[in-house]
């Protein structure tokens, strides 16, 4: 069976609001083991929503809609949708009571655009909506589901994982379908794709390789589908490409560097913590974004300027004026500072340029010095990312995660 998503909304196409729930959808249909096709983003018209949707039932099964739902008069997909069906209208009154529950409990005033919210279309099943006030809807015509939820990634989330999924699962009975990550760092597409190309060339045609670049790290993912043989072919094929690209495999399973890190942490009992300059606190800000995150990590100074390294990491003054920030000596200071004054096992310290100015001759844009300590060892490396300035911060996240990672394996395993 075929998929698709149509993403509803002027603010899509102008890139005001980035769309993140397609992608979500897409994982939470994966693992479902369906697949999506094409999605397709449209504006607020109604002929557009007639016509991409009339484009979409021609060639799949499965239509997920979201965006269009709200109170006001922009939000026209729950009319289009009654239109293009040929359907009339009903009131909801199970939808039209938590409304008012909804309105009451926060002490505001229902107002009628509100009320409208329970008028759907009288064939549709509603598909209720427990943080918020836009139900979702469920099309079944001639064998084919249309899906229409609200935008809100939260209040869409939550309609899709305890309303939708259960349907569509019973609706659309899959084959088995597995998948296989390889997460790799530091080895660029094009390389790694001439380092596996003899592997990848002897893939059966029902086992595919996707190449999924991201910063300085690619992810391969195998994947394919059939008897009950087909994981264990699959991971015959994955080992294969672990023995060839060797040291810059970081992990075979589909999980982040933060996620990694945490595991790796949390099972020996280990502390981590952070002085980061340049990252600005997005290495902290990947680790707190973590379930349990506090079992492992402790805090984090964001030592952006000179006076913060000096005075709260205890980096020497002097140093910024003979080898400056992003040096070696700094950051060396920064990682043992970080870690002695919050008592971690572990710490990260970074340092770098991340552009667009204040670049040199000797220190280029995308100069960044990343060190990790321990009690046993501080190991510190100067690196160039390339890229703008988000690209250079992500990249040396990833980089100081794995340069952590490499010595945990290596004092762990002694």
């Amino acid at each position: 069976m075929q998929a698709e998503i149509i993403t509803i909304g002027d603010e899509l196409l102008i890139g005001q609001v980035v769309d993140t729930n397609s992608a979500w959808i897409g994982q939470t249909l994966n693992k479902a083991n369906i697949r999506i096709k094409r999605i397709n983003s449209i504006s607020d018209d109604a002929e557009e929503i007639k016509s991409q949707l009339k484009d979409c039932l021609n060639r799949s099964e499965l239509i997920i809609i979201t965006g269009g739902l709200g109170p006001t008069k922009d939000d026209i997909t729950k009319k289009t949708l009654a239109d293009f069906f040929g359907m009339g209208w009903r009131t909801d009154t199970t939808v039209l009571s938590q409304l008012e529950m909804f309105f009451k409990s926060r002490g505001r005033e229902m107002l009628e655009a509100n009320k409208l919210q329970a008028e759907l279309p009288e064939k549709c099943l509603t598909l209720m909506n427990d943080w918020g006030t836009a139900p979702g809807m469920w099309f079944d015509v001639d064998d084919k589901v249309v899906i229409s939820l609200p935008g809100v990634p939260f209040e869409m989330k939550n309609i899709i994982e305890h309303r939708a999924m259960p349907l569509i699962m019973k609706k659309f009975i899959q084959p088995e379908l597995y998948h296989k990550t390889i997460v790799t760092i530091n080895v660029p597409e094009s390389l790694l794709a001439k380092k596996i190309e003899s592997v990848e060339d002897s893939l059966p045609s029902y086992i595919k390789l996707a190449y999924l670049p991201n910063m300085n790290m690619v992810r391969l993912r195998l994947t394919g589908s059939g008897d009950n043989d087909i994981k264990q072919e699959i991971d015959a094929y994955a080992k294969q490409i672990i023995d060839i690209v060797g040291e810059n495999v970081v992990v075979d399973e589909d999980i982040t560097m933060p996620e990694l890190i945490f595991r790796m942490l949390n099972a020996k009992g280990k502390t981590l913590s952070i002085a980061e300059s340049c990252t600005g606190g997005l290495i902290s800000h990947q680790m707190t974004l973590l379930p349990g995150a506090s079992k492992v990590f402790v805090g984090s100074v964001v030592s952006y300027s000179n006076s913060v390294k000096h005075h709260q990491l205890g980096v020497e003054s002097t140093l910024f004026e003979t080898v400056g920030a992003v040096s070696e000596p700094v950051v060396t200071q920064m990682a043992i500072g970080v870690r002695e004054r919050l008592q971690t096992d572990y710490s990260i310290a970074v340092s770098g340029i991340a552009g667009p100015g204040g670049g040199s001759d000797e220190k280029p844009v995308g100069t960044v010095v990343i060190g990790v300590s321990s009690g046993k060892n501080t190991v510190v490396v100067r690196q160039h990312f390339i890229g703008d300035r988000s690209h250079v911060i992500g990249r040396s996240a990833n980089a100081a995660f794995d340069m952590l990672r490499k010595l945990m394996l290596e004092e762990l395993d002694e």
